[in-house]
């Protein structure tokens, strides 16, 4: 056994390792658990027991001498790489990148942006964690409208002064804000995302993106808000569409209407996407009411102004023909990869 020990020594010295593969081959034929080394460890109970210390000696110098010469190897083969000068396979076939694409909600919101920019709105921006005063009172909601439960809103906190803290359920705050903060005329769009406690389903989702615009001038009336929702759906879907208003109501706007669109997926015939009603609605609009300019300071016998606000996600889902809303909230890379930039 001691010259089988002797010979490998040597063997070991002698091993020449100038590639990671032959400190791979080096590594496997000696050093590992059922390398050549442990081979012989395991034939050392076989020696005479005079003879095992002085064997066991050898073994240990062995061992210590391949681990030494591979964590040198691999020391070397280590700097070589940080320090740049690895070989590099230029035949090798090159790592395929993938670019990034633009989601569909914000291609449908930065042309509804464009749209209304060319008609000379700005764009204002506000928190999403808003104020029960901004999102409620000063835009005349009554103090028992069902908005103010908690099953419709997301209430953060509920503070005895009653100016609690929510998730905003529209943009109509931001256009509040700009209100307190510039003197008319007014011209802005509130792009932006919206919660509200819902439902989750292939229909509606506990939260959505908002487009709403406010414009407020001297003898503004709403012919002036009809033509601007005229020339919008015109560029937006199509010149062949066709618009109807009908009454409605909202608290902050007197009168109010929601305006319905004709379907540009079945051309106003019928289907099922409009309920074969050959309409879509696309919004809902009015006139200012007095008492929200009142709330920020603006005198309704001198100024009025119009409001309109419609859901970004509606229109991308009628757009791309998606029938499932949470689609546009999972990141599912499957469903992106059909929006290339």
């Amino acid at each position: 056994m001691e010259n089988t020990i002797r010979s490998l020594q040597q063997e070991i010295i002698d091993f020449e390792i100038s590639t990671p593969e032959d400190l791979e081959a080096f590594r496997i034929r000696y050093t590992v658990r059922k390398g050549l080394i442990a081979n012989l460890f395991g034939q050392l109970k076989s020696v005479e027991p005079a003879e095992k210390p002085r064997i066991g000696q050898m073994l240990n110098q062995l061992k210590q001498t391949a681990e030494t010469k591979s964590a040198e190897a691999a020391e070397k083969f280590a700097s070589e790489v940080s320090g740049g000068k690895r070989k590099i396979d230029l035949t090798l076939p090159g790592r395929r990148y993938f670019t990034g694409s633009e989601h569909p909600v914000q291609k449908v919101l930065g042309e509804m942006k464009r749209i209304f920019s060319d008609m000379g709105f700005s764009i204002a921006t506000g928190p999403e964690l808003e104020l029960d005063s901004y999102n409620f009172d000063m835009l005349n909601f009554p103090p028992d409208h069902p908005a103010r439960d908690m099953q419709d809103t997301f209430f953060i906190t509920r503070e005895e002064n009653g100016n609690d803290v929510l998730l905003r359920t529209h943009t109509s705050p931001v256009q509040i804000r700009v209100m307190l903060d510039r003197e008319p005329p007014i011209r802005v769009i509130c792009p932006g995302k919206v919660y509200r406690n819902e439902a989750i389903s292939a229909r509606s989702y506990c939260v959505f993106h908002q487009l709403e615009g406010l414009y407020i001038d001297k003898n503004v009336s709403f012919a002036d808000l009809k033509a601007t929702i005229y020339s919008f759906a015109k560029q937006m879907f199509g010149s062949d569409v066709k618009l109807r208003f009908r009454p409605s109501f909202f608290p902050f706007t007197e009168p109010s209407a929601e305006v319905d669109v004709t379907c540009y997926l079945c051309g106003g015939k019928g289907c099922r996407v409009c309920k074969k009603s050959g309409w879509l609605e696309i919004m809902g609009c009015g006139m200012v009411h007095p008492n929200v300019l009142r709330n920020c300071g603006i005198d309704p016998e001198t100024w009025s102004g119009y409001a309109f606000g419609m859901g970004v996600d509606r229109t991308v889902l009628l757009r791309y023909k998606i029938d499932d809303i949470r689609l546009l909230f999972e990141n599912d890379i499957r469903m992106l990869k059909q929006f290339p930039a």
